[in-house]
């Protein structure tokens, strides 16, 4: 089995509470906060957009916090590593457009396909090979694509509630632009809080039954298995999750030099993705800025603590998940909009500068331009045809590129 054993036996109680300390305390809090901001904010705006129930994405937001929130427990204990696995925002991103056309049990048979794909590629050892067999520009080219809607809706909620949307984004670039204050408040939490005093002040913030405190009852599905579903979404969910976040997330790690275990992280996610699927949740991943918040200071054999308290705070997240659900849902769509807006700009910077810095350009252009016309082929949606259309094209124009890639 190619599954990577841990260094060191699992620590008892005793060990983890004198490894955790008021450091790990904060840098756990704010990676939660991080975690459950604009990342909600991303899967409410497409939930909307797709036309799901309050009890569709209550369901989807317990699987993506609960069920992984116990996984992310178990990887952070056993291999003593900040090892928080949550859930793929490209791969939702993804979905939005799909569920026009799809019908949810077919989107969800693609998350427990996608799932048994990542499973049998971790357990195969596999799985390096394939995070390098698609040029990271074109998938990037991709992910800008399906991420451009989001820049552009918070164009749009400035433009439609200048008064919730403007404080929200100035907010924002104002803790940017002094790191020094963005370390002690992050600019996302910081935009979150000014957004939430304005709809406060403005008397926007629809409470009628919002409030009320209620532990989730998690929709269970039966997945519906449909080609169409099976073509348009696996392959780029996948994608997503191995290339795009468990990359991310696996060199956030190196670099605060853990060695974290690539192959075992697969199979988690793959595990993850098939019982998610089952609450209608996307498939599940490595995330990159959450374990790079847990990461970024301290002793590194003692981060793990930070990822367990991460763990802990998002399994009572995902229990109380219809009365966050609510709560979000109640607040003018400005507000949501803006959040995931403002969530998503550094990483579309990133999606587009990887994809158009230096090699695999055209490709990733022809990429990104096939993905943002968003027109359907034999009804299958337009980031499955963005990757092949890129890759035909680098493949016909940037062979030597290829080959020194």
């Amino acid at each position: 089995m190619p599954l990577e054993k841990p260094s060191a036996p699992p620590p008892d109680l005793r060990h983890v509470l004198a490894d955790f300390g008021g450091l790990y305390l904060v840098n756990g809090v704010v990676a939660f906060l991080f975690a459950v901001s604009g990342p909600v904010a991303i899967l409410l705006a497409v939930a909307m957009r797709g036309g799901l129930s309050l009890s569709d994405m209550s369901s989807w937001i317990f699987g993506a916090f609960f069920i992984n929130g116990l996984i992310s427990i178990a990887f952070c204990w056993l291999y003593r590593q900040p090892l928080v696995i949550l859930w793929t925002i490209p791969g939702a991103v993804l979905v939005g457009p799909a569920l026009a056309h799809l019908a949810f049990v077919e989107v969800i048979g693609a998350y427990v396909a996608t799932g048994l794909l990542i499973l049998a590629l971790g357990l195969s050892g596999w799985v390096r090979r394939c995070m390098q067999a698609v040029p990271m520009p074109i998938v990037m080219g991709m992910v800008a694509g399906v991420f451009l809607r989001f820049g552009l809706d918070l164009v749009f909620a400035i433009r439609d509630d200048f008064w919730i949307a403007a404080p929200m984004a100035a907010s924002f670039l104002a803790l940017s632009a002094f790191p020094e204050i963005g370390k002690r408040m992050p600019p996302l939490i910081g935009a979150l809080i000014v957004g939430a005093l304005m709809v406060a002040l403005l008397g926007k913030f629809d409470l009628a039954g919002a409030a009320t405190l209620s532990f989730a009852r998690p929709n269970l599905y039966m997945p519906a298995f449909s080609w169409q579903a099976m073509i348009e979404l696996v392959v780029p969910l996948a994608i997503t999750v191995l290339a795009v976040h468990n990359s991310q997330g696996i060199a956030v790690l190196r670099a605060a030099g853990h060695e974290p275990p690539i192959n075992a992280i697969a199979v988690a996610c793959g595990v993850g993705s098939i019982l998610t699927a089952a609450v209608g949740c996307v498939p599940t991943c490595l995330t990159g800025p959450v374990n790079a918040i847990v990461s970024a200071s301290g002793d590194k054999n003692r981060h793990y603590t930070a990822g367990l308290l991460v763990g802990i705070l998002v399994i009572g997240f995902g229990l109380l998940s219809p009365l966050f659900t609510r709560l979000m849902l109640a607040t003018p769509h400005a507000f949501v909009a803006a959040l995931a807006g403002l969530a998503m700009l550094r990483v579309l910077q990133a999606a587009f500068t990887i994809s158009f810095r230096d090699r695999f350009t055209l490709g990733a252009l022809v990429t990104f331009l096939v993905t943002v016309a968003d027109v359907s082929i034999f009804n299958i949606g337009a980031a499955f045809w963005g990757l092949v259309f890129g890759l035909a094209i680098s493949w016909l124009l940037e062979r030597d590129e290829s080959r020194t890639r």
